[in-house]
């Protein structure tokens, strides 16, 4: 449990300018984020661009963290879908031999009730050998899991560990907080809330601007782990805007803006993403340049 605790990143996919896969950016990009004090990483998740990269690319993606990564932190593989079967399927299909746990999205689209929610993690559950962080992010899939139901799957699988709540909701993290096993990680995945969560008994953070500034980021985290609230927002202050920026027009054009400012991958993405605009780019220059 406590590989979890603290920043964790959700990698971005690099791409070559002909829309390929960069894997020499993605070891660099792990590299980046591992030498500047991040916990863990996260592969093939929303930031990754997962909706648009194939099975094939998935299995390089994981295979050459994997090699780079070297057993140096942990591992989270994003795993989840709409279709509840699928996934399953594929959990059992995966070698999740260098992973140490599943981060799965609800499902998206398709709308289920509070009870679909349930029956749909406890299937993944019952299907996964490896722990299981829930992911709930209405923002993108149109429904909001209740913390009720959040907080049932907690108390009723062992292996359900932690859940990603990316809600942008404070009252709903602090419903969370307030009830949830002894035991069970409230992981942000609201850059802009994650260090009040932390100082409201949170675990930590699964961020995607942590990767772009991740000795700024993770510092501030651990201070908030802590429990040095002032030291904690000085920093928080200082990041407020580029958190703004990344998110601006959408995810992750705005991450990768950063990193390409930073000569680490190229700021490509995949239809129906586009590239960040010249306004967001000059905006996020010269914050980098002034931080």
């Amino acid at each position: 449990m406590q590989k979890f605790v603290g920043t964790g990143v959700a990698l971005v996919t690099p791409f070559n300018e002909d829309l390929s896969v960069d894997f020499d950016a993605l070891r660099r990009l792990v590299n980046f984020n591992i030498d500047n004090g991040i916990n863990y990483l996260v592969i093939n998740g929303t930031t990754g661009e997962s909706g648009t990269i194939t099975k094939q690319e998935k299995e390089e993606i994981i295979k050459v963290i994997v090699e780079e990564n070297k057993g140096r932190l942990p591992l989270v593989l994003g795993v989840g879908g709409n279709n509840t079967q699928v996934v399953v399927d594929e959990l059992k299909s995966l070698d999740l031999s260098e992973i140490d746990a599943i981060l799965s999205v609800a499902p998206y689209y398709s709308k289920p009730t509070q009870e679909g929610f349930y029956q749909h993690y406890k299937a993944i559950s019952l299907a996964s050998p490896k722990p299981i962080i829930l992911y709930n992010v209405p923002g993108r899939t149109a429904k909001n899991m209740e913390p009720a139901t959040t907080l049932r799957l907690a108390n009723d699988f062992e292996n359900i560990i932690a859940v990603k709540e990316a809600g942008n909701n404070q009252q709903q993290y602090l419903e969370l907080l307030k009830n949830k096993p002894e035991d069970f990680l409230i992981i942000s995945g609201d850059d802009d809330l994650a260090l009040g969560v932390v100082l409201a008994g949170g675990s930590g953070v699964i961020s995607v601007i942590g990767q772009g500034l991740p000795k700024e980021f993770s510092r501030m985290i651990q201070l908030g782990l802590e429990g040095k609230n002032k030291e904690g927002y000085e920093i928080h202050y200082k990041l407020m805007d580029i958190v703004n920026y990344i998110f601006e027009e959408n995810n992750p054009a705005g991450i990768k803006a950063v990193l390409a400012k930073q000569g680490i991958c190229l700021d490509e993405v995949r239809l129906p993403l586009v590239t960040a605009t010249e306004e967001l780019q000059t905006k996020i220059s010269d914050f980098i340049d002034n931080l």
